[in-house]
């Protein structure tokens, strides 16, 4: 996706060999334009899926996770990390290790929300080792719904987490592909691939 790719290399900042700043337009103050754009781009690539929920984790992919429910017609339910004084009942948790903040969260979803006959779209911001998407992908098959797709807006492909997602065998879309920082650098899996051709 050139728009988002366009996006990093220009408002990117590397922090070190293996953390990407964008807290510009993603994680921090979120760029609307480019969000309706990230959601319009996963609709696209996921509407012959048979999507009737999107889950995704707080709070980072939210924005792209409601675009995306907003194409698509279908709700969007997020995991919250912290508890709540509302969400105490017939909860679906899963512990998550936090790459960037170096932490495990415990996050759930309520029950109410997911059950056998939803398909699932998991959607998140960022995936390095796939800790979220494990998480969200228990909490999912604790319901009893099928995971039908995972959206990925910054995938960083030097880290394990897209090929444990595909050899599990779940379908895997990622809108930008890291090959590395290295060197304050950001490298995308695209060029690499243009240069083999």
């Amino acid at each position: 996706m050139k728009l988002l790719r366009k996006k990093i290399e220009d408002e990117g900042i590397v922090l070190s060999d293996g953390v990407l700043k964008v807290d510009s337009f993603l994680n921090h103050q979120i760029d609307p334009a480019l969000m309706k754009e990230i959601g319009l781009e996963f609709a696209n690539r996921f509407k012959d899926a048979g999507i009737t929920k999107i889950v995704t984790i707080e709070s980072s992919g939210i924005a792209p996770a409601v675009m995306t429910g907003l194409e698509l017609g279908v709700k969007v339910i997020f995991a919250r990390k912290r508890k709540s004084l509302t969400l105490t009942d017939q909860l679906l948790v899963s512990s998550v290790y936090s790459f960037t903040k170096q932490e495990e969260n415990t996050i759930a979803v309520s029950s109410q929300f997911l059950n056998e006959t939803d398909r699932v779209l998991i959607i998140d911001d960022f995936l390095a080792n796939g800790e979220a998407a494990k998480g969200l992908i228990e909490i999912v098959e604790k319901s009893g719904a099928y995971v039908a797709g995972i959206g990925i807006v910054i995938e960083k492909s030097f880290q394990k987490g897209a090929e444990y997602l595909k050899e599990s065998g779940y379908k895997l879309e990622s809108l930008a592909r890291i090959h590395s920082l290295k060197e304050g650098k950001v490298t995308f899996v695209e060029e690499l691939e243009v240069v083999k051709a």
